[in-house]
Order: C-alpha cells, then sequence, then structure tokens
C-alpha cells in the first residue's frame, strides 16, 4: 500500500475554491455547522445500518471541518497535531468503569 500524504492548508483552500465556485454558503457559519451536524448524522446512520458508503459520509464531515476551518483562517492541520499532543500527555484513571482525567 502506498502512502499519501495530504497539504490541508492546500485542501482546504480547495474546499472554499469549489464552495465559492459552485455558489454555496461560505459566510453564515451557524449554517455551515448545521450541514456538519447533517452529514455527522449520515454517517450515524449509515454506520447502524452497516451501508456500504460510510467511508464517503466520513469524508463530507471532513470536508466540512476543512471549510470552516479556512472560513475561519484556522491552520486545521495544525491544530490537529497540537491537540494529539496534547491528548498523549493527559493522564487518565479507569475506575469503576469510568475514565476520569487526573490531570
Amino acid at each position: 500500500m502506498s502512502v499519501q500524504t495530504i497539504d490541508l492548508p492546500a485542501l482546504q483552500r480547495r474546499v472554499v475554491e469549489n464552495k465559492k465556485r459552485q455558489g454555496f454558503n461560505i459566510t453564515d457559519m451557524h449554517q455551515e455547522f448545521n450541514y456538519l451536524q447533517m452529514e455527522l448524522a449520515e454517517a450515524i446512520e449509515a454506520y447502524i445500518k452497516k451501508q456500504p458508503h460510510l467511508g464517503e459520509e466520513l469524508a463530507d464531515i471532513a470536508i466540512y471541518l476543512l471549510g470552516i476551518a479556512e472560513i475561519q483562517g484556522i491552520d486545521l492541520g495544525a491544530q490537529i497535531l497540537a491537540k494529539v499532543e496534547k491528548n498523549e500527555q493527559r493522564k487518565y484513571v479507569h475506575e469503576g468503569g469510568v475514565t476520569r482525567r487526573v490531570d
């Protein structure tokens, strides 16, 4: 299997350029978050029903996230890396079937 890298900043720009070209919303963030929520619901449904297009629904979620990040001027790739590093440093305890952060 070959490894493919993704230039997230370029992909963010590409997502928004496509939205502009197609005449889609790029100003109403409430609408963008509502669409993101609908895509998440579609992914959950595909998962529950074991439908073969779950990957496509997950891609739709990622596309909305990339678009929102670009519109808001956020480097999503940098934010993801920083958050993963932060999560790796957190400490948790597992007690009585409950996981709780202790830092």
